[in-house]
């Protein structure tokens, strides 16, 4: 499905879900490097609420915004896994969805701050309403069930798109409800779109999807954190402070990339039935990847001094997201390939351990690192003791 010749216009038909070497294109990966400004402004505004002893409107202003980027970027990704003609028109769309991935980006701040949704919105609908006509595109090509799934999907966003407007007319108090009830009515368009006829997306292509955006976002953390210590070193040389924080917070990310990967997870994805619950757990395994990041620089400011919060808070700030990484994947992947109790329980009982750390005081982030990485340890003995036995 390349685009050799620079087609301007192909017709618009479901690519096969048994296609070999389907893989994410350089247009899906710039898609993805995009809503990475977009989770960066999230974090930041996180890190501000939490430092600054404001954890309940931080988190759920963290809650909401991440939700547009993470629904915004998973129907690209299943749509494109489906239809991606890579035409002039498509990748045109595509860019003009970028585009509204950086005006929402521009418009966090305000959302977090003032509960101004206003800029994000306008990205929003931009965002969606591309996504829209492509489905209208998809509807033009396809026949029968096929069709009414298309054409399903666009009267969904649409519908969807004009309650986010109507977000911009109510007092700030009820914003958050209704923004509560357009996520459930978000949420319900791939299943009742989908009821008779499945979209041809295909399992390895989307394995591969979730798994970028994940290294994408794990990546921010260590981008986060480190440009959070060097600020650190910079200002007040608290090197023996900040030490034990790098490098706990280094071990967490290495050990939540091994865990998520442990795993060929293509292999579960057979239907909608697996699929759906699977995409959708992952909005909590990429806001507690990415919250892990922002928890970080929170343990960095207070360790130097610039936050406004116990050493016990700061530390929760990380040893939280990273406890509920763990639960989140070994419900969506691990559990599915492991074998006996003891495997199973690695990383439940793991992600207690790591809840425990926060009451270590200034060794919370360095234990919790070495907790995670002893959870990698032992799930690899295990998975190679049962190996020797089988042979």
């Amino acid at each position: 499905m390349s685009n050799p010749s620079g087609a301007v216009f192909r017709r618009m038909t479901a690519r096969g879900r048994d296609e070999v070497h389907r893989a994410s294109t350089p247009l899906e990966l710039f898609f993805d490097l995009c809503f990475v400004v977009a989770v960066a402004q999230a974090g930041a505004r996180l890190v501000h609420a939490l430092a600054s002893g404001h954890p309940g409107s931080g988190i759920v202003g963290y809650l909401l915004v991440f939700f547009g980027i993470w629904w915004a970027w998973m129907n690209f990704s299943w749509f494109a896994s489906a239809y991606d003609t890579d035409d002039v028109l498509y990748r045109v769309t595509t860019l003009v969805q970028i585009t509204g991935v950086l005006i929402f980006a521009a418009g966090v701040p305000r959302a977090f701050d003032t509960h101004d949704w206003t800029i994000s919105v306008v990205g929003y609908s931009v965002m969606r309403l591309a996504l829209a006509t492509q489905w209208l595109r998809a509807a033009q090509g396809e026949t029968g069930d096929a069709r009414g799934t298309a054409l399903g999907y666009a009267l969904g966003v649409s519908v969807c798109q004009v309650g986010w407007i109507g977000l911009l007319f109510l007092p700030d108090g009820a914003k958050v409800w209704f923004f509560l009830c357009m996520i459930v009515l978000e949420m319900s368009v791939p299943v009742l779109a989908e009821r008779r006829h499945q979209t041809a997306w295909h399992p390895h292509h989307i394995a591969e999807r979730y798994g970028l955006f994940t290294i994408i976002v794990l990546g921010e953390s260590i981008a986060a954190a480190t440009v959070a210590v060097q600020s650190a070193l910079d200002e007040h040389k608290a090197v023996a402070a900040l030490l034990p924080i790098a490098g706990g917070g280094l071990l967490i990310v290495f050990a939540a990339w091994w865990i998520y990967f442990a795993v060929p997870i293509q292999e579960h994805l057979a239907s909608n039935r697996e699929a759906i619950p699977w995409g959708y757990g992952h909005y909590v395994v990429f806001l507690s990847a990415a919250a892990i990041g922002a928890g970080l620089e929170v343990a960095v400011e207070q360790s130097v001094g610039k936050a406004e919060i116990s050493v016990r808070a700061a530390s929760a700030a990380v040893t939280v997201p990273t406890a509920v990484f763990l639960v989140t994947v070994w419900l969506l992947h691990s559990r599915h390939y492991k074998s006996g109790t003891a495997q199973q329980l690695v990383l439940p009982v793991s992600a207690l351990l790591v809840l425990s750390c926060t009451f270590a005081g200034d060794s919370a982030v360095l234990l919790a690192g070495v907790t995670t990485a002893l959870a990698v340890a032992v799930g690899v003995t295990l998975v190679h003791r049962q190996a020797r036995t089988l042979v």
